[in-house]
């Protein structure tokens, strides 16, 4: 099972922000789409992203006035990016042993996805319990 697949339902709808931005305007995207990170952009590639975590981060360093920073200032870069054929267990192995929540897919440098941890442990439920589902029915048939 590969990420194609999880963006086969979701799509590639991915929320975006440019470098130069301020950190306000992220934080406005974000509360508005009630969504925890965007990924950062500059020249038309993902230069990296910016999560709820890394604007607590820098206000915690530099107060109220980081809101008026530009995004490149915060954001964690380069972002870490996988394909789309990535098997599903490994983009999960990845995020939990790199310890963040969201996870974009470039392919031909091309942003086209983005996948949280939410949806990969949804995908990986629906997974287990469909396999469930195979083996009673298979026992019941027996």
């Amino acid at each position: 099972m590969s990420i194609a697949m999880i963006l086969a339902d979701k799509g590639g709808d991915v929320a975006t922000i440019d470098s130069g931005v301020t950190l306000a305007d992220a934080v406005a995207q974000l509360a508005e789409r009630r969504i925890g990170a965007l990924v950062v952009t500059s020249g038309g590639e993902v230069a990296g992203i910016v999560s709820e975590r890394d604007l607590v981060m820098c206000l915690s360093k530099q107060g109220a006035s980081a809101l008026d920073r530009p995004v490149s200032e915060a954001m964690t870069a380069p972002a870490v990016t996988i394909a789309r054929d990535t098997p599903v267990l490994s983009a999960l192995a990845l995020m939990t042993r790199r310890r963040f929540r969201h996870l974009p897919i470039v392919e031909g440098g091309a942003l086209v996805g983005l996948v949280s941890i939410g949806d990969l442990v949804k995908f990986r439920i629906d997974s287990i319990e469909h396999e469930a589902e195979a083996m009673r029915s298979y026992i019941q048939g027996a």
